[in-house]
């Protein structure tokens, strides 16, 4: 095999698709990227089982041929060679010289034929969304997934596609993130998976995020497929039944706040300078007829503030884990907010009129004395 191209298209698609490049594996053929070029386009693989990832890149194929190489090394010698053309060549014995100006590696390699490929996908349930909105879905919804395996089903978020319309939701037990978006063509029976978040967090990093540009999203039972400018991201869906939250939603309410939200958000991040790394100290809000104030007390000193709200309903004082606040507040693009509460004991829903995006947090107990 002998391939040419320049260290910028070389070093792009070794960056996308090293994200599903496995840390630990008992294959060692699964640590290497996979350079196809057998036909007349160079295409580089990594597959970690669960996730794969393939991408096309520019260039010439001198000579036709099928290479692994591991991918840690590799990525690093990309990444510090001049910006120039690179040529790849692979003799019989399977050794890879890598030429760049006047550097030189030489490196073993392994037979691509041993390789995992990605597995075919018939893709006859699709959705397309612009890679601006997949983005933004993403990035409003996956701070609340949970960050340990002990339930899997809370690592995921669900998809759900009904008519035309996609629903995103993310929990952890403490908060929900729901997020929906009208489809423009969605032709596809009504729809649930459970998309590993590790895969939408890869996927996030890879997408432009510019509105023209689509990315395609196909379904089957057990995978879902994201395609979007000459790049394709497999991954494995989590099996099992999503929980019912449909029960935990309410539209009732006993006070309803609107705030602006960057007032609410500054106030809160300043409070959270009086709390140390892994501390629980909640932040007390309590809610009168045009005020809203917020406090905080901890071993470094208090801090109170007030903020002017409109308000319908009852006083309320109530307490939050003020970083479950700010992680909801920062991802919400709206100038003003609406908080619907019931009781100190009952979740604080934060959601706009059409609902297009709704958080659910969990209050947290504290001392009334503080």
């Amino acid at each position: 095999m002998k391939i040419i191209c320049s260290k910028t298209n070389l070093l792009k698609g070794v960056s996308i698709v090293s994200k599903a490049v496995p840390s630990k594996t008992t294959m060692p053929i699964l640590e290497c990227i996979l350079i196809d070029a057998t036909t007349d386009i160079i295409k580089l693989t990594a597959n970690d089982m669960e996730l794969g990832i393939e991408t096309i890149i520019e260039g010439d194929i001198l000579k036709r041929g099928l290479i692994a190489i591991d991918a840690r090394i590799f990525s690093e010698i990309v990444r510090k060679l001049p910006d120039n053309e690179v040529v790849i060549e692979v003799d019989e014995n399977l050794q890879t010289t890598i030429t760049c100006e006047k550097a030189k590696f030489n490196i073993a390699s392994k037979s691509g034929q041993d390789f995992s490929y990605l597995p075919y996908i018939e893709k006859n349930e699709t959705i397309v969304l612009s890679q601006f909105t997949l983005k933004e879905i993403i990035r409003q919804t996956i701070f609340s997934i949970a960050d340990n395996d002990n339930n899997k089903l809370m690592t995921g978020e669900l998809f759900q596609i009904e008519g035309n319309m996609l629903k995103v939701v993310s929990l952890d037990g403490h908060r929900i993130s729901i997020r929906k978006t009208e489809l423009k063509d969605s032709f596809i029976q009504p729809k649930k998976v459970i998309v590993p978040g590790k895969t939408l967090i890869e996927v996030s990093k890879i997408l432009s995020g510019e509105v023209e540009s689509e990315v395609t999203i196909s379904f089957t039972n057990n995978h879902i497929v994201f395609e979007f400018d000459n790049t394709v991201v497999v991954s494995r869906l989590i099996e099992g039944e999503y929980f019912k939250i449909d029960q935990m939603l309410s539209s009732d309410y006993e006070t309803k706040v609107k705030i602006n939200k960057k007032e609410l958000l500054n106030c809160i991040d300043r409070a959270t300078l009086l709390v140390k790394e892994g501390d629980k100290k909640p932040i007390i809000i309590n809610i009168t007829d045009e005020m809203m104030e917020l406090k905080i007390k901890s071993q470094i000193g208090t801090m109170d503030e007030e903020i002017i709200i409109s308000k319908e309903g009852k006083d309320l004082l109530i307490g939050f884990n003020p970083k479950f606040l700010i992680d909801a507040l920062r991802v919400i693009d709206d100038e003003e907010v609406t908080l619907y509460l019931m009781n100190p004991k009952a979740p604080c829903f934060i959601r706009d009129d059409k609902e297009s995006y709704v958080y659910l947090i969990l209050p947290v107990n504290f001392n009334a004395g503080v």
